[in-house]
């Protein structure tokens, strides 16, 4: 067994945060914790240790965009620019595309899996099955139903977890339930739904929102849509693109006053131009220029962004007011238990994977831990 220690900060663990604690581990996995640590502990000058972070939303990083490159390699290398930033865990993430080019990107995923490329936990299939009045960035000419030869696609076991993005008004609710019995994580998304039939999705099998709030029929006095039907089910598992330029900060204060903060997922929507020297990129033939952070076509149509999940808990933190250990759990805890993971993942207890991030006082990251044995540290 090996054993980290660490003094003069805060570790949040599954029984609370901790002022010190010494952390043994037996291979990959927590084995237990204490609150004395070694006479080798690292000194956190007020920081944190958190757990690893879960991010349900990757479309790419490190310059590769993963409809671009739905291989090993491909993966690997998204998954090398997240993981500095505290990113332990991971579903890379497919915007609209060809069925074709999902059945790559889904054999890619087991592959990666089957090789160990760290941090892979199963793959977002976000779309095609979307609405074209709500598509975003998304290329409308590549929308396409949920027929049988994309269900089979779907429904084929897989190594890691499936989830899927899709508009439940253009779903019949035997598919959606079809989905959500094989182990489909089923999340609403770039959708015009009204309320009635985004809830009729929900009782069909649908347990998460795909970044609340962006691309799909907003909340109004006599239409409360698909935000208002999120907003009124606290079982849902809400992901939120904490960057203040996604959704504006008072209206996701709001949001988190309104239902468990532990069915809020942050996520990031990252794009190539996280953890790449080059910033601009090519998607699906629309030249994006990252402007202060923002990620933006020819039109000014948000395109992804350039966030990574530290920067999204240090937002979350300093602009929304959560508390830090609330921010864990939605980074971590909560997307855990939305991927049918929180047995393994997501929180720093003992028989959990030895996942976690260090973050400096001003919560900027330092180092990640991954699986006990991998260091990565910033640049």
């Amino acid at each position: 067994m090996t054993a980290w220690s660490f003094t003069n900060g805060h570790v949040v663990t599954a029984g609370g945060v901790l002022p010190a604690a010494r952390i043994t581990l037996a291979g990959d996995r927590i084995a237990a914790i204490s609150e004395a640590p070694g006479p080798d502990a690292i000194d956190l000058a007020g920081g944190w240790i958190m757990p690893g972070f879960i991010d349900t939303q990757v479309n790419g990083g490190g310059g590769v965009l993963f409809n671009d490159a739905p291989t090993i390699a491909g993966i690997a290398a998204i998954g090398e620019a997240h993981a500095p930033t505290g990113t332990t865990g991971f579903l890379p993430t497919l915007i609209t595309d060809a069925p074709a080019v999902i059945g790559r990107a889904l054999d890619a995923v087991d592959a990666a899996i089957a090789a160990g490329v760290p941090g892979v936990l199963g793959i977002h299939v976000e779309g095609p099955v979307i609405n074209p009045a709500r598509h975003g960035i998304h290329d409308e000419a590549r929308v396409h139903p949920l027929d049988d030869a994309l269900m089979a696609l779907l429904l084929r076991p897989r190594r890691g977890v499936v989830m899927v993005t899709l508009a439940p008004e253009r779903v019949p609710a035997d598919r959606i339930r079809a989905l959500a019995a094989a182990g489909v994580r089923v999340s609403l998304g770039h959708s015009d739904a009204s309320h009635a039939e985004a809830v009729a999705g929900i009782a069909a099998g649908i347990t998460g929102v795909t970044h609340l709030f962006n691309a799909m029929s907003p909340m109004a006095h006599r239409a409360p849509g698909v935000v208002g039907a999120a907003l009124d089910d606290p079982r849902l598992y809400c992901g939120i693109i904490a960057d203040g330029h996604h959704v504006d900060d008072v209206v996701l204060r709001v949001a988190l006053r309104s239902r468990p903060r532990d069915r809020f997922m942050l996520v990031t929507d990252a794009m190539p131009c996280v953890g790449a020297a080059e910033k601009d990129f090519t998607l699906q033939g629309k030249r994006i220029r990252v402007v202060d952070g923002r990620c933006v076509d020819a039109a000014g149509t948000l395109a992804g962004s350039d966030l990574d999940m530290a920067g999204a808990v240090r937002h979350a933190i300093t602009r929304l007011g959560v508390a830090p250990e609330e921010a864990a759990v939605m980074a971590a805890g909560a997307p855990a238990a939305f991927l049918g993971l929180a047995d393994s993942h997501g929180q720093l207890a003992p028989g959990r994977r030895a996942d976690w991030v260090r973050l400096d006082a001003g919560f900027h990251p330092v180092e990640t831990m991954i699986a006990g044995t991998r260091r990565v540290a910033v640049a």
